[in-house]
């Protein structure tokens, strides 16, 4: 177990390109796969999740050459993988694994999905539930955790489903099951979510009609092979993002970002805070995903309320802007989040703990926070929970105060490897000690 010795920082300057989106690096393993012929993935997020994704389906007979961040899959067409006798681990990706839990019910094979210990803990009733619905004969564990079992049947049927909970992942892992489903298979979300899987089926010819809040398709005869390139995540840029703003002096151009309008939530909430973020577009790059760099200079920023249409669109983001929030003059406030309980780690306790201990005012919320802005924050010891958004977050802070340690970093590769080293390259000072 490593931790992040952080001092403080001047002012960051420079320029970055962050790792590949690491929800379309799954995707693009998935659908790539699944194609008939030979796709090239370039922008590829060679962390410990998207790896654990890749290594499953080379485990299912599919092959892949990987050379850094650039892939070569050779795609076996939807009816190609073959079953095999172990377990298929999932890592620490409940990504990962809800989307596959999806995409294997339609299997003529059985299948056990299983994960590290943080993944063992995470709740998949909600994956479970429709894919039941579609016929599939999927099994969870105790408290409905993973292992997540699922078992051949003759056929699954589509459904129109509606989502309890605002989910892309879910709507995913149902989407593609649909793929192996008679009839039409309709997901309809109460606020929209993240849509990638909808934007890379049709990049790789399945077509994906898109209705207001309601996603459908029927299984396609096959999916064909692309070249695809991984727009720069969003989610780890925002860690810089927050930082350029909250240490004086900062100047950062982030390049080549994904800035997917269901993605960008922490753009607009930091904006509305007061941020200096310049959006310079470069128009879409592959499955017709924005891309941009983005420019971020230091500005003094405010407290503010968020908008509840704008939780779904910054979920992964919300560790991070809990530090903005803390280093903002005046109060901000976060409700109906109660999703973040059941991430990697149960980061709203997680952050306001870590926080306090820093020496921010605020009070936590079943469902959100309340942090009083504007304390200088103090030098501490905190516990990520091997959370890596809540280490890289709470890392940000300490560039920002008085320095710190991190606690318990190693799962920091799953998402931003290299985030130690591109840090320094801004002119950071972390240190990781084992």
């Amino acid at each position: 177990m490593s931790d992040f010795l952080v001092r403080p920082a001047q002012a960051l300057k420079g320029r970055l390109r962050v790792p590949g989106d690491k929800s379309m690096s799954h995707r693009a393993v998935m659908f790539a796969s699944l194609a008939e012929g030979q796709s090239r993935i370039s922008g590829f997020l060679p962390g410990e999740d998207t790896v654990a994704t890749l290594n499953i389906f080379r485990q299912l007979g599919v092959q892949a050459e990987q050379q850094g961040d650039s892939l070569r899959i050779h795609g076996v067409g939807l009816h190609g993988l073959k079953g095999s006798g172990q377990p298929l681990d999932c890592g620490n990706s409940g990504t990962g694994m809800r989307l596959l839990a999806g995409l294997l019910a339609g299997q003529a094979f059985p299948s056990t999905l299983v994960g590290d210990a943080s993944l063992m803990q995470r709740p998949m009733a909600r994956i479970a539930r429709p894919l039941q619905q579609m016929g599939a004969a999927i099994e969870l564990g105790d408290a409905d955790r993973p292992p997540i079992t699922i078992q051949p049947v003759a056929a699954l049927e589509g459904i129109e489903y509606t989502l309890p909970v605002a989910s892309a992942q879910v709507k995913s892992a149902v989407l593609l099951a649909g793929l192996y489903a008679r009839g039409e298979t309709a997901v309809i979300e109460p606020r929209p979510t993240r849509d990638h899987t909808e934007r890379m089926l049709q990049a790789f010819g399945c077509p994906v009609r898109v209705e207001g809040s309601r996603a459908s398709l029927c299984a396609p005869d096959g999916l064909r092979a692309q070249d695809f390139t991984v727009p720069a995540d969003v989610s780890s840029a925002a860690f810089w993002l927050v930082a350029a703003s909250i240490i004086p002096g900062s100047d950062l151009w982030l390049e080549g970002v994904g800035v997917n309008p269901r993605r960008d939530g922490i753009i607009h909430l930091l904006r509305q805070m007061g941020a200096d973020i310049e959006i310079h577009p470069r128009g879409e790059a592959d499955a017709g995903e924005p891309v941009a760099d983005l420019h971020v200079r230091h500005a003094p920023l405010q407290g503010i309320e968020v908008p509840q249409a704008w939780i779904a669109n910054a979920i992964d983001e919300f560790p991070v802007w809990f530090v903005a929030a803390a280093f903002a003059e005046g109060e901000s406030r976060l409700s109906g989040a109660e999703e973040l309980r059941v991430k990697e780690s149960d980061r709203l306790a997680v952050m306001a703990r870590g926080l306090q201990a820093m020496g921010v005012e605020l009070e936590e919320f079943e469902d959100g926070i309340r942090i009083a802005g504007g304390t200088s924050l103090q030098s501490a010891t905190v516990d990520s929970a091997g959370d890596h958004r809540c280490a890289m977050a709470f890392a940000v802070a300490a560039m920002a105060a008085s320095g710190g340690r991190v606690c318990d970093c190693d799962n920091v590769n799953t998402s931003y490897p290299g985030f130690v080293r591109q840090a320094q390259a801004v002119g950071a000072t972390i240190e990781v000690q084992a």
